[in-house]
């Protein structure tokens, strides 16, 4: 090619560079991943919590360091944040829950443990994926504590001044 013929698409452009094309992209659809007991597990975070969560087929039971999820979230806000995954997944009911959750405070050990239930959901079923992702469920919640800075009373406080 001369410099005088013009260039307009990314294919004519890499013929004279002498590129062959790109290969097509081929996605391969995902597998479930479950253990030998039929359970998917997922680790969630949230603020300073962190839960392990295992699900498995069952009758919708949750249950939470060793206790039932009404026992250990009180709260009615806290149950309703557990759930929120199997209403936006469709499978209230269908599938009984396990989780470990340690550090921060309860609200944020009810978000850890709904970040692990998603995820977990989704390695047990990948078609729930789409669900999911749209509710912003599998996104990892990144807002923690800022952090003390030298110089400052708090992490944005500064001490009292004096003019004299």
């Amino acid at each position: 090619m001369s410099m005088a013929e013009e260039i307009n698409t990314l294919e004519e452009l890499g013929q004279a560079a002498g590129l062959e094309a790109a290969p097509e992209v081929v996605e391969t659809p995902r597998e479930p991943v479950r253990d030998d007991l039929g359970r998917s597990y997922a680790t969630g975070k949230r603020k300073d919590a962190v839960a392990r969560v295992w699900i498995k087929p069952g009758s919708g039971k949750v249950t939470v360091n060793g206790k039932p999820q009404n026992d250990y979230f009180a709260r009615p806000v806290l149950q309703m944040i557990l759930a929120q995954p199997f209403s936006v997944s469709g499978t209230e009911g269908q599938f009984d829950v396990v989780a470990t959750v340690k550090g921060g405070g309860l609200s944020g050990q009810a978000g850890a443990v709904k970040h692990g239930i998603s995820k977990a959901l989704q390695l047990y079923d990948p078609s729930l994926r789409g669900a999911l992702k749209a509710a912003g469920f599998l996104t990892r919640d990144s807002r923690v504590v800022e952090r003390k800075k030298y110089g400052k009373a708090k992490a944005r406080k500064s001490f009292q001044f004096s003019k004299r």
